[in-house]
């Protein structure tokens, strides 16, 4: 397995002498020697050779890692999360995480290197960590940073993510560019500035948020490895922050993301952990309902039909608490929708088409992307009871409304069923579809 040093030194496009010298540059600028060499880079990334605390301190200079993320009694694992690792929780963890995630945008856009995506065994200990370690929220740091700042900047900064977040999907396109600054600017604000403890989680909070809006739009445009590394510094961010809910919220997406690209079991491992360690109900529906799909894709009856009841019954009790915002959409036509496909997993297609069908008629007009998505569900169960002719038109319509809105996952998910239609292709509505899907 290639350790962890060296996935980081090529991530940033060096070899073991660019590191060696960068390193013997840092212990300069504090008036130091270093004896680092491409020989003792090899040792270190090959022969199980740890370097010690003053040479990890210039080695995370070099990669432009906070000094505060350095352990060296924990080398490697304090390394940035690259090639299938995941950057572990920690106190000093939200930075590295963040400008992780930042870093992989950045890359991507000068094509400097291929994004590995993360394993599924890495992201279910992930999962495991943060249900079994209490939050960082109470944990005192020492104040850094020259500049301070105060609850007015923090309040103009959420209140612009709350504009930017609440756009429509056909405006995201413009707005996505935006939201991807301001996290950046909010992560260069928590990395070096001075704040008392509540503006601290206020902006943890923050960072949270928008690296879930984010990864979110990373995952409707296919760019799975930005979204996973976004989702999980929100994570990070969240357990800083002390907000559980959050947290399970973002291993929801990381959980979602996996089901997405047919590894239900690493879904399923994900949400159960998730599951442990939230509290509100509406938070617990949505992940149940989550797990329920994830279980169904496995052919797991029982405890398909076990979570779908759980979805069902937490979705209705009340809570002392107000309903957590990124939860909020949840309602009765996504409990039916996601019944009826995860029925449709099991070979329940008249029960799913029911479902499906009715959760398309409580669908307020507003939720326009999740429409779309919903007609291609619909699509697959017409497919599925042998009615071509309906499920073009449902197919059709949801393409429709993906090129309009500008919603590229939802043409995926129409993608994925054309070749069932390609074998009826004199049927009305079939050769129209077809034409579009092909444009």
């Amino acid at each position: 397995m290639t350790h962890p040093l060296a996935l980081a030194r090529t991530a940033r496009g060096m070899t073991g002498v660019d590191l060696a010298r960068e390193i013997r540059r840092a212990a300069e600028r504090r008036g130091l020697r270093s004896g680092a060499d491409k020989q003792r880079v090899n040792k270190w990334e090959t022969r199980g050779v740890k370097p010690d605390a003053d040479s990890q301190m210039y080695i995370a200079e070099v990669l432009g890692i906070p000094a505060g993320a350095v352990d060296p009694r924990s080398w490697p694992h304090w390394l940035p999360g690259v090639g299938g690792m995941v950057t572990p929780l920690g106190p000093a963890s939200p930075v590295p995480a963040l400008r992780e995630a930042l870093r992989t945008t950045m890359e991507r856009s000068s094509r400097r290197t291929f994004l590995t995506a993360i394993s599924g065994s890495a992201l279910v200990t992930l999962a495991s960590t943060w249900a079994t370690t209490e939050t960082w929220a109470l944990t005192r740091e020492p104040a850094h940073g020259t500049k301070a700042v105060g609850e007015e900047l923090v309040a103009l900064l959420e209140e612009t993510s709350a504009r930017l977040t609440a756009q429509a999907t056909e405006q995201r396109q413009h707005t996505a560019p935006l939201v991807d600054a301001l996290l950046t600017t909010v992560t260069d604000i928590i990395d070096g500035s001075r704040y008392n403890r509540p503006v601290k989680l206020r902006l943890h909070a923050l960072a949270a948020n928008l690296s879930q809006t984010v990864g979110w739009h990373r995952f409707d445009y296919g760019l799975h490895a930005e979204a996973s590394q976004y989702w999980i510094a929100g994570l990070h961010s969240a357990h800083t922050g002390g907000d559980r809910d959050m947290g399970a919220a973002l291993l929801g997406d990381l959980a979602y993301q996996a089901s997405w690209r047919d590894d239900p079991r690493t879904a399923a491992g994900i949400l159960e952990r998730a599951l442990s360690g939230t509290r509100h109900p509406a938070a617990q529906s949505l992940l149940q309902l989550r797990l329920a799909r994830a279980q169904a894709a496995q052919g797991e009856r029982r405890a398909t039909l076990r979570a779908l009841d759980a979805a069902e019954h937490l979705l209705d009790v009340s809570s002392g608490d107000p309903v957590p915002a990124w939860c909020a959409w949840m309602s009765q036509a996504d409990l039916a929708v996601d019944s009826g496909q995860a029925l449709l997993d099991l070979g329940d297609t008249r029960r799913a088409h029911e479902l499906i069908r009715q959760g398309q008629n409580l669908l307020p007009t507003s939720r326009a992307k999740t429409h779309g998505v919903f007609l291609t569900y619909q699509a697959r169960s017409h497919l599925n009871l042998g009615e071509p002719e309906r499920a073009a038109a449902a197919a059709l319509e949801a393409l429709q409304v993906a090129h309009r809105i500008g919603a590229p996952r939802c043409v995926e998910l129409v993608q994925g069923l054309i070749p069932r239609f390609e074998a009826h292709s004199s049927i009305e509505g079939v050769p129209e579809l077809l034409a579009l899907a092909a444009t």
